[in-house]
């Protein structure tokens, strides 16, 4: 059985909240999403709510029981197409909106099995009694620095450039999603988050406290363990729980 649920938070710094999320139920499955927008004046509100009411009306409306993984699959990617063409086509024709973007992370989980899909550097981490694991990885500038030794990881966390990112919707034409599947073992859960989370938040800490707390619980000790180490941005996340 699966249960899902998602939370956001302004922040203790940012005068309104860019991040946007949603999630709900599917036959035999569940689906949430989590978009973190970006531009001037109120561009990444407008881009970030563009790309979850769009995603969410194209799978209410479009998603069947029974479809394929391949099926799925193309289902998502051309939900995250159709919102990037909508936020691309508002910012080239709406004044004050040019540049503006969102990153997105997208799961939809059915019969055990997670389906991701994302671009930016929003994520989703798998977690087990045992274990948390990064299933995304960042569409960003410092990203590609440790992918080719530049930097080590640890160097990224506090790198002066850390949110400048390589992906995002609504910026171009054409967008490379990255997509990916992953069984969920009874008892674990997905959870998506923006960075807002992960810049404030160990995952160490994410772990334990997924193991001691049930998800609305945990939504909300994430969010004020953020906002406790400093809360410089909007903090979003969603989780996916498959119960034992």
């Amino acid at each position: 059985m699966l249960n899902v649920a998602s939370l956001s938070d302004v922040g203790l710094v940012r005068s309104h909240n860019e991040d946007a999320c949603n999630h709900g139920m599917l036959p035999n499955g569940a689906w949430a999403v989590v978009c973190d927008g970006m531009g001037g004046a109120r561009g990444g509100e407008i881009a970030s709510q563009t790309a979850v009411g769009q995603i969410t009306r194209q799978l209410e409306e479009t998603y069947r029981d029974g479809s394929s993984d391949n099926s799925i699959k193309y289902l998502m990617n051309s939900m995250i197409y159709n919102a990037n063409a909508e936020i691309y086509d508002k910012a080239q024709h709406t004044e004050g909106l040019s540049g503006m973007g969102t990153t997105v992370v997208l799961a939809v989980v059915v019969h055990g099995i997670a389906h991701i899909a994302h671009a930016g550097d929003s994520r989703a981490y798998l977690i087990t009694k045992d274990s948390i694991e990064q299933l995304t990885m960042d569409h960003s500038m410092v990203q590609e620095l440790v992918r080719m030794g530049d930097l080590t990881p640890e160097e990224a966390k506090v790198h002066p450039q850390k949110n400048i990112i390589t992906r995002a919707l609504g910026v171009h034409k054409v967008l490379d999603i990255d997509y990916c599947e992953y069984r969920m073992p009874k008892g674990s859960r997905l959870l998506l988050c923006s960075d807002g989370l992960t810049n404030y938040v160990d995952v160490g800490r994410i772990h334990q406290l997924s193991n001691e707390l049930e998800t609305p619980a945990l939504l909300e000790q994430l969010i004020q363990l953020a906002k406790d180490g400093g809360g410089g941005d909007n903090i979003t996340v969603a989780v996916i729980e498959n119960q034992p």
